[in-house]
C-alpha cells in the first residue's frame, strides 16, 4: 500500500519526508503546527556525525530512538546508552530546558527524537536512566497496548513537556476507546499532541496501520489516514482513536503533549458514544505479546 499522492489533510498528517527541513527529518513548530505549544524533530545521524540546536524559548527531551548517542550541554556531557530500537526497550534520556545549545552526536549513527514544548519556567538539565520509565499495559484482548511513560507521571520535572510512547501489537487497536483533551476542567486538559510513527517490517517489507481524528459537533476536525514509518499526525482538538494495527505489523507512535497548564497532569474523556467498551475489558485477559521485550 501507499500514501496518496494528494493530502486533503495536509494541515494535520504529514507523510514520511513532508515535514523534514534542513538534517531533520521532522521538524514541528508550534508556528508549523498553527498552534502554541508542542513540537517534535526527528534525527538520523550516520556513524561520526553530529548535529547543533539551540533550544530557544523550548524545554526539550533527546530520546533515542535506534542507536546510542553522546549529549553535551555546554560543558556538560550525557552518554546516552540508547536501545537497538523502539521494540526493543525503553531508553534513557536527557531533559534539556530553555535557552541551551545542544549537540547531539553518535560514534555508530543512530536515530534521535526531540521533543519539545514551549517553556515559562527554568529547570536544571537532568538524565535519567531507563529504570525511571514507567511501562504501563492497557486494555486487554485485541485492545491490548504498552504505554512507556517518559515525563508523565515519572517524577521528571518538566514546564509543559509530556511524553510518552505507545506499542500496539499487530491487529490490535490502541488510544481506544476515542478521547479528547481540548479544555481544561477537572477531568480534562487542554493539550495539543503530536503522533509520530514507525511501523514494523514484515517479511516481504514495511507494515501500515490507521490512525483516526474527529471532531465535535461545534470543533469540526476530520482525518483517517494510512500510517507508515515516519508519518507524523497532528491532534490540536477533537476525539483521536483508534490507531490500528494492521495483523503482521507492530506500531509504535510516540506521543508529544503540552498545553497551557503548568501541572503536568494528563486527563482526558472518553467519547461518550464508546466509552462502554472499557467494561468488556475485564473478563479479557492483556495480549500475551506484551510487553514487548529485548
Amino acid at each position: 500500500m501507499t500514501t496518496n499522492a494528494v493530502n486533503p489533510n495536509a494541515d494535520i498528517f504529514r507523510p514520511a519526508g513532508t515535514a523534514a527541513k534542513d538534517a531533520w527529518q521532522v521538524l514541528i513548530t508550534p508556528e508549523d503546527a498553527g498552534w502554541e505549544w508542542s513540537g517534535l524533530k526527528v534525527l538520523t545521524l550516520e556513524p561520526g556525525q553530529e548535529q547543533t540546536f539551540d533550544t530557544g524559548e523550548f524545554e526539550a527531551l533527546v530520546l533515542p530512538l535506534a542507536g546510542a548517542c553522546d549529549v553535551r550541554l555546554g560543558e556538560a556531557s550525557h552518554q546516552l546508552q540508547g536501545r537497538p530500537g523502539v521494540f526493543k526497550g525503553v531508553t534513557d534520556f536527557v531533559y534539556v530546558p530553555r535557552h541551551q545549545q545542544v549537540v547531539i552526536s553518535s560514534r555508530a549513527g543512530g536515530r534521535f527524537a526531540v521533543p519539545t514544548a514551549r517553556a515559562t519556567s527554568d529547570l536544571p538539565a537532568a538524565y535519567y536512566p531507563a529504570s525511571q520509565v514507567r511501562t504501563d499495559l492497557r486494555g486487554a484482548g485485541d485492545c491490548s497496548r504498552q504505554v512507556n511513560n517518559y515525563a508523565l507521571n515519572t517524577g521528571v520535572e518538566t514546564s509543559h513537556l509530556l511524553v510518552c510512547e505507545v506499542l500496539t501489537p499487530g491487529g490490535n487497536w490502541s488510544s481506544y476507546p476515542a478521547h479528547k483533551h481540548e479544555e481544561h476542567s477537572d477531568v480534562e486538559r487542554e493539550l495539543e499532541e503530536i503522533y509520530y510513527f514507525e511501523i514494523a517490517d514484515g517479511p516481504a517489507g514495511p507494515g501500515f496501520g490507521f490512525h483516526r481524528t474527529y471532531g465535535t459537533p461545534g470543533r469540526p476536525i476530520d482525518l483517517i489516514a494510512e500510517v507508515h514509518t515516519g508519518d507524523v499526525a497532528l491532534v490540536p482538538h477533537g476525539w483521536h482513536g483508534p490507531c490500528v494495527a494492521a495483523p503482521g505489523y507492530d506500531m509504535y507512535y510516540l506521543n508529544v503533549m503540552a498545553g497551557p497548564a503548568e501541572d503536568g497532569v494528563w486527563m482526558s474523556v472518553d467519547d461518550p458514544q464508546h466509552h462502554w467498551l472499557r467494561t468488556t475489558w475485564q473478563d479479557q485477559d492483556v495480549d500475551p505479546r506484551l510487553p514487548f521485550k529485548n
